[in-house]
C-alpha cells in the first residue's frame, strides 16, 4: 500500500465529516440548495422528476474552485 493512499482517505473522511456536520446544523439556512431557478421539476399525480441543472453546475464550479486553490498550494 502506497502512504500517500491513506493521507487521500483521511482527507476525504474529513472532508465528509465538515460536510456533514455543517449540513446537519446549518440545514435551514441551506433549504436554497436544489431549488434554484433553472432547476428543472416535473410532477404529475404521484410521480414527481426532479433535475437539479443549475444547483449540479454551481457545486461544480464551487469544487473545482477548490480543487484549484488547494493544488496551487499545496
Amino acid at each position: 500500500m502506497n502512504q500517500n493512499l491513506g493521507k487521500y482517505i483521511i482527507l476525504a473522511g474529513l472532508t465528509l465529516l465538515i460536510i456533514g456536520v455543517l449540513v446537519y446544523f446549518f440545514w435551514d439556512k441551506l433549504e436554497w440548495i436544489g431549488k434554484l431557478p433553472g432547476d428543472i421539476s416535473f410532477e404529475k399525480g404521484n410521480t414527481k422528476i426532479y433535475f437539479p441543472v443549475v444547483t449540479m453546475i454551481l457545486l461544480s464550479v464551487l469544487l473545482n474552485i477548490i480543487l484549484y486553490i488547494v493544488r496551487r498550494f499545496f
